[in-house]
């Protein structure tokens, strides 16, 4: 591959590791931005650098147009991952950040002739199952009643209405990614993935989350966490021990220390 230069303002790296053996790309859920991840860090093994991806629309890119659809975004973010991929890489992903970074995965390996270590998705139903949701298209008022639904926006925010009015475009793109997201069928990865769920997320079930084992040739594992669609943050603790050791693995079976 072409060295590329890095562009800082798609992947922030709270804790820049130069001794890092795998990198950790972690992507959000709709309206979520790389400060979700900025604490992993301190709870993850030494020997990883976590990368959070910054999407446009958000933070400190709030002024940027967000993407609507799922192809556009992962064209652009495998064009500039490149530099980033001069390490072994596994790919997490939250709602709609999941399914970005399953179609990230593929795109890598079709574009660069290279597989994620370990792709980790969250609270987001396996890629073949279509879902007949349209919540993007509703108006403010009803889209801002859903959102309650998924109990991860503090209700004082709901109720501020010019900061909603910043913050309900990006979020609305971010369903539309989500929503109108149509599968299409190629090989499985050769990676192992690890689906996770909150046990009283009201939108995905384990029902949802189990065929993601359709899409991998190699090891699957699945989670049920306590907590809603936004236990990545109630679970924390939990959920990092549990991506920790599978990286762990993955790297002693390539025969790479992590001590």
């Amino acid at each position: 591959m072409a060295a590329k230069t890095a562009d800082s303002r798609w992947f922030i790296r709270p804790k820049p590791n130069p001794h890092a053996r795998l990198r950790l790309f972690c992507l959000p859920y709709a309206g979520g931005g790389a400060s979700v991840f900025r604490s992993w860090s301190n709870v993850l093994p030494q020997y990883l650098e976590v990368c959070a991806v910054q999407l446009p629309g958000r933070e400190n890119r709030v002024r940027e147009q967000p993407f609507r659809h799922v192809s556009g975004l992962t064209q652009i973010l495998t064009e500039i991952i490149e530099p980033y991929l001069n390490l072994p890489f596994a790919i997490f992903g939250h709602s709609m950040g999941a399914i970005v970074a399953f179609e990230l995965a593929r795109r890598i390996r079709k574009v660069y002739g290279l597989s994620v270590t370990h792709l980790f998705v969250a609270s987001r139903r396996a890629p073949h199952i279509f879902s007949q949701e349209a919540i993007h298209r509703l108006p403010d008022a009803s889209f801002i009643d859903e959102l309650r639904r998924y109990d991860g926006i503090p209700e004082p925010l709901l109720k501020e209405k010019e900061l909603l009015q910043l913050l309900v475009p990006t979020i609305r793109a971010d369903f539309a990614i989500n929503e109108t997201y149509v599968y299409s069928p190629e090989e499985p990865l050769a990676c192992p993935i690890s689906a996770f769920g909150g046990l009283h997320d009201p939108k995905v079930s384990s029902d949802y989350l189990a065929p993601w084992r359709e899409h991998t040739c190699g090891p699957f594992s699945h989670h049920m966490l306590p907590g809603n669609h936004f236990f990545l943050q109630s679970s924390k603790e939990l959920l990092l021990q549990t991506i920790a050791d599978d990286l762990t693995r993955a790297l002693r079976r390539m025969g790479i220390a992590t001590e």
